[in-house]
Formats: C-alpha cells, sequence, structure tokens
C-alpha cells in the first residue's frame, strides 16, 4: 500500500488527549504538520483527503509491556507462546509497543527482542523494548545495563524485573537498588527513561523493597515503573500509595473472575482517578503475547491463558460504556505513558508530534489506526499485514 506524501484529515474531534473540538489535520512525513479549525485543501499531486464527518480521533495508544517475542514457557517448550504479530497490535490501536522478555531469559534473549523490535519498525509501527527479565542480574545485550540504554536505540531501561513473585531470582534489597541506579544513570547519560520496569507477583512482600529505596536512597521515585498492581487488592492499595509519593504505576487489562481478588483494569483505573493520587502516574498496559497462569498449590501451572494487546482498547471502551469522559480516561493509554518512558513525540495530537493517530467508532473502539503518518486500519480491518501474516496467493 503506497502512502501519500500528504494526508489531509478532514472534520475530526479531536481528542489530543485533551478535547480540542472540530478540527482538520494535515499529516506528512510522519508527523502532524497542521492542526486547525479548517484547512483548505492542499494543491499537492497525490494529496489524500479523508473525511471523518465528526468521528472521535485520539493519539495512537502506547503500549508499554508487550512480549514482542513471545511469553510463557513455564510448563514446558510447548508452553512458549508465539510471538506477536504486527496486526494484533495495530488493530488494538496501539502504534507504539515496548517489549519485554519475561519468565523466559533462557529461551528467548535480549538480541531477539531487540530484532523483533527492530521488525516491527520495519513494517511500519513504532517500537522499543526493556533489556532484562525476570532475573538479576539482568540479561542484557552488550554485557551492563547502562551501555545496552546508552548504546542500543531501541531500550529504554530495565524490565520486567520480578520481585515478590516465586518465579522471581528472589533479588536482595542490595541487588534491586543497584539495577536501579544503572537505570537511572543510564537515562541521565542517554536522555532516555532510564527506569527500571517492574514485574509484581502476588507474594505478600509486594512493593516493600520500592518502599525501602524510597526511604533509604537517593533515587528519585521516577526511576521505579512497577506494574500488575490490580493483581491483588492490597497491592493495588499500596501501589496507590507509592503514586502518591511520586512512583508511576502500571495497571495491566488481565480477565479478573468473579469474585477473584484482584481489580479488573476498568475498575483498578477508575478506582485511582477517583483516589486523588497524580492522574499523570497511571498507565495501563495489555501484557500482550504473555503467558496469564493460574498456579496450584504445589506452584504448578494448573491453567494458562494469553495476554492480547486489544486488552488496552477494550479497557477504554468499558470505561467510555461506563460513562467516563473520553478526556479523562485517555491520557492513561496515551500521554501519560509517553511521559513516564520519555517519547515525547508520542501520545498527544499536536504539530511536530509523529502521526500515531486512532479513529474510534461509536462504542469507542479503534477503526482506522494511522502509524507515523501512514493507515495500517480502515474500517476495523488491517491493510497492512506483517510479513509473515501475509497470505501466499492461490496457486
Amino acid at each position: 500500500m503506497t502512502t501519500p506524501a500528504l494526508t489531509l484529515l478532514r472534520d475530526a474531534e479531536v481528542y489530543a488527549p485533551l478535547r480540542l473540538g472540530r478540527r482538520d489535520l494535515l499529516v506528512g512525513g510522519g508527523v502532524i504538520l497542521a492542526l486547525e479549525e479548517r484547512l483548505d485543501d492542499v494543491a499537492v499531486p497525490g494529496c489524500a483527503i479523508v473525511e471523518l464527518g465528526g468521528a472521535r480521533l485520539v493519539p495512537g495508544f502506547v503500549d508499554a509491556h508487550v512480549h514482542l517475542t513471545g511469553g510463557g514457557g513455564e510448563s514446558g517448550p510447548a508452553s512458549r507462546v508465539p510471538r506477536v504479530m504486527l496486526s494484533e497490535l495495530s488493530t488494538a490501536g496501539v502504534t507504539t509497543a515496548i517489549g519485554v522478555l519475561g519468565t523466559d531469559g533462557t529461551t528467548r534473549t535480549m538480541a531477539s527482542l531487540v530484532a523483533a523490535t527492530l521488525g516491527l519498525r520495519a513494517e511500519g509501527l513504532s517500537a522499543h523494548c526493556w533489556t532484562g527479565g525476570y532475573a538479576t542480574p539482568p540479561a542484557t545485550l552488550t554485557g551492563s545495563v547502562r551501555s545496552d540504554v546508552v548504546f542500543v536505540d531501541p531500550i529504554l531501561g530495565v524490565g520486567e524485573l520480578a520481585i515478590s513473585d516465586h518465579r522471581s531470582s528472589q533479588p536482595t534489597f542490595d541487588e534491586l537498588v543497584r539495577v536501579a541506579a544503572d537505570c537511572h544513570v543510564a537515562g541521565m547519560m542517554s536522555g532516555k527513561a532510564g527506569v527500571l520496569h517492574l514485574h509484581l507477583g502476588d507474594g505478600p512482600r509486594g512493593l516493600a523493597l520500592v518502599r525501602r529505596a524510597l526511604e533509604e536512597t537517593e533515587l528519585p521515585p521516577s526511576t521505579f515503573y512497577p506494574t500488575h498492581v490490580n493483581r491483588k487488592k492490597r497491592l493495588f492499595e499500596e501501589a496507590l500509595g507509592l503514586a502518591k509519593d511520586g512512583v508511576p504505576v502500571d495497571v495491566t487489562a488481565f480477565p479478573v473472575e468473579e469474585g477473584e481478588d484482584a481489580l479488573s483494569a476498568p475498575d483498578a483505573v477508575a478506582a485511582y482517578l477517583a483516589s486523588g493520587a497524580p492522574r499523570e502516574l497511571l498507565t495501563c498496559s495489555s501484557d500482550g503475547g504473555g503467558c496469564l497462569p493460574t498456579f496450584g498449590a504445589d506452584g504448578r501451572i494448573a491453567a494458562m491463558d494469553v495476554g492480547r494487546p486489544a486488552a488496552v482498547a477494550e479497557t477504554l471502551r468499558a470505561l467510555l460504556a461506563r460513562g467516563h469522559a473520553l478526556e479523562d480516561v485517555l491520557p492513561v493509554f496515551t500521554s501519560n505513558v509517553a511521559a513516564v518512558l520519555r517519547l515525547p513525540a508520542k501520545g498527544s495530537i499536536a504539530v511536530g508530534a509523529d502521526a500515531d493517530l486512532v479513529v474510534l467508532d461509536a462504542s469507542g473502539a479503534p477503526r482506522d489506526v494511522m502509524a507515523r503518518g501512514r493507515f495500517l486500519v480502515r474500517g476495523g480491518a488491517p491493510v497492512v499485514e506483517g510479513t509473515f501474516e501475509r497470505r501466499p496467493a492461490p496457486r
């Protein structure tokens, strides 16, 4: 599919993520060139004009936690989840994906994660990744956390290092703080996020190591970025306290059964926004491609599900169905994530920002998705597929 030199998006109801009202946008070179109440037709050969008829236009979603190479593996080689494909992300409205390894840093490597990240970029999406995985010391590409962050373009920090989980390497306080310090300094040296993205299990220690780090070290609260904080209600309450101290927190859009001691992502977002904690410090991610295991009393997997990138869009849609205003909840999936990850061209609709845009249908689901100025999805269906999604022509 050929991308026009310029695209004029006409008559969109723009949420940037704040509501701007009806606007026209001119897109070219992968960025937003103009944003006005009315733009005249551009007399340039090949300029495409797309009439949106007042449909809601929002920034592309930034998903900070996707197992791009696939997660799982905790129940033997056959339980390794396949890698995430381009259209799984694009049809979910995700225009920027941050890749993670996970439990398995043995058969999955940083080299393969960086390669998958670069592959998604080549296919048209924006992509970055975390170095390391569950274990300490973190698995790296260059031999150290600092070198990975400073010298490897897609790497933003360390993640998802596991704490309070029987699958973690049971890091000590000193080990955790050393990794966090390397992240922080590497971020300063490189101008990147330089944060430690922490996987939280359901263990009773919860976020105790992070609280201790804030009390006993000089590391700023923004160094730590815990995820899965809605997996237990007590953990969520703990996370609220840390957010009020300046720690960004991430809820995961995983399925929650009725009566389970957990909060669904819509429930967690609603509770957070009502709590008085800083709104800009809340994000939501999908855990796409990750294994969602249920463990028995013996510590072995009794059942397994797989995270879906679409869960982020479904969370937004659920919040809208409950009556939340779009401009109140949209930052959780866009500008808040971009700010935590220090991606200034992402998460907003503004002149000079990347042309990562999502048109929502009447229910709030992604209808059309543009990434870096190119439509990947129209009418809810992919118009651009990943290299190995393409169906061979019949012989």
